[in-house]
């Protein structure tokens, strides 16, 4: 089981630049919900063929995140369980500016909705982070952003 402290900044994206998505590897990505208590949440996820357990805890800037492997047949008995928490989302990789850019594409009821997500180090390494010119704005501290949000309400009023 991998244990950390997740630092991450989150931002709205306005539009993709091509040069960023001709580089980017792809992920498609499910995820479900089956514990959302205050600043905890327990989700599974399937990324490509692979499946995961996943424990958050906290918000904003810094998180706490244990994460497990699971079998596809422990996640297709869970997944049922998420109905009406769950998320879908292409998940764009691509390296820039000495960072790992992650840029979720969500379908379904989230579309149109881009976010990009950059995972730091360290909250000073955080704090020098340029922000690209294909930001929109930063949504790190906004719950209304966040992914277990997301998959209970919707697209946020502030979306439209």
């Amino acid at each position: 089981m991998k244990q950390q402290l997740e630092i991450e900044r989150k931002f709205v994206v306005s539009h993709l630049p091509e040069e960023l998505l001709e580089k980017a590897v792809r992920e498609e990505i499910k995820q479900g919900y089956l514990i959302l208590q205050g600043q905890r949440e327990l989700r599974i996820r399937q990324r490509n063929n692979q499946y995961w357990m996943t424990l958050k805890e906290g918000s904003g800037l810094e998180r706490f995140e244990q994460e497990c492997q699971i079998s596809d047949g422990q996640f297709k008995m869970l997944w049922p369980l998420t109905e009406g928490k769950q998320i879908e989302k292409t998940r764009c990789l691509v390296e820039n500016c000495g960072h790992v850019f992650e840029i979720d594409i969500f379908s379904g009821i989230l579309a149109p909705l881009l976010v990009l997500e950059v995972e730091f180090s360290s909250i000073k390494e955080s704090q020098k982070f340029r922000v690209p010119d294909f930001v929109e704005k930063e949504v790190t501290d906004d719950k209304n952003y966040k992914n277990a949000t997301l998959a209970i309400d919707g697209l946020p009023k502030s979306f439209f």
